[in-house]
């Protein structure tokens, strides 16, 4: 009979004895940190991994990411300095760093993307507005990225999360400006042409000026040398008929009449009619020159 009552009541401290346990002991794993809750308020924080214990049935667990989480913002259409708008597309990694600051806090990732994606913008407008469109695609981008991640880094460690990296992933130009400056370049683009095709037509009209100017140097220096030597044949011509004349003048007069009747009759068809008193035939009666 007694056995029957104890039986069951060994059972149930039993049972009970397994369910308080069971409620005593949890497990933090290496991507979690953990607030032990007490009424609600926090007493304690785990954030080394490993078998934890809390009082059963008055204590409570929140489980805090520990991993590096993410934030992608919407793209942000900022102005720079020139005046340029730039569609800017950034990345965010952050991580809770202090569990009990987040919990009293922000106390939900939603909450801290919210805030870090406010921040990010906030300092990307500030920063980005301070240079040029060329800085933001130069190196000069890694030292304003970092001046970016350290002050969101100062707004939101009183909150618990540390950002561990910011970066730029893309950054366009708003459509319309793409377009604008695709007709610029257009433009730019056809206007160097047309220089370019000016200034081959003007060195193409230097070049003929100059074999132009060449030429007619050449032409004038041949026509020079030829007038020199027309000049000197005839000088030599007329000594050779000085010569012939004063040797025998009749017979220069006959020959120059010869040369003079040749060059006459030197067409086809050509008819001359002579006079028996003529020089020619005074010549041909001459009997000199029979002799």
């Amino acid at each position: 009979m007694i056995s029957k009552i104890v039986n069951p009541i060994v059972g149930i401290i039993i049972g009970l004895a397994v369910v308080i346990a069971s409620q005593s002991v949890f497990t933090v794993n290496e991507t979690q940190q953990v607030i032990v809750l007490q009424f609600g308020n926090p007493v304690h924080v785990y954030q080394e991994p490993g078998l934890k214990f809390k009082i059963p049935f008055v204590q409570n667990l929140k489980y805090i990411d520990s991993r590096i989480l993410e934030v992608d913002p919407e793209p942000e259409e900022l102005l720079l300095a020139d005046q340029k708008r730039l569609v800017v597309d950034t990345f965010l990694r952050y991580k809770i760093s202090d569990p009990l600051l987040y919990y009293k806090t922000l106390n939900s990732e939603n909450a801290a993307k919210r805030r870090l994606q406010e921040q990010v913008n906030s300092s990307l407008r500030s920063n980005l507005g301070k240079v040029n469109l060329p800085d933001v695609l130069s190196s000069v981008r890694t030292s304003i990225m970092a001046q970016i991640q350290e002050e969101v880094n100062a707004d939101v460690e009183r909150l618990g999360l540390t950002v561990a990296d910011v970066r730029i992933v893309r950054a366009d130009l708003p459509t319309e400006t793409s377009q604008a400056i695709y007709a610029r370049m257009v433009s730019e683009r056809e206007r160097e042409a047309s220089e370019a095709r000016a200034q081959g037509q003007e060195m193409a009209q230097q070049i003929r000026s100059k074999a132009e100017r060449e030429r007619t140097v050449l032409i004038a220096e041949a026509e020079k040398k030829a007038q020199i030597t027309r000049g000197v044949g005839d000088e030599e011509a007329i000594k050779i008929y000085a010569d012939a004349f004063q040797q025998d003048e009749e017979f220069y007069g006959f020959y120059r009449s010869l040369e003079a009747y040749r060059k006459s009759m030197n067409k086809d068809n050509t008819t001359l009619v002579l006079s028996p008193e003529s020089e020619f035939f005074r010549f041909l009666k001459d009997k000199r020159l029979g002799q």
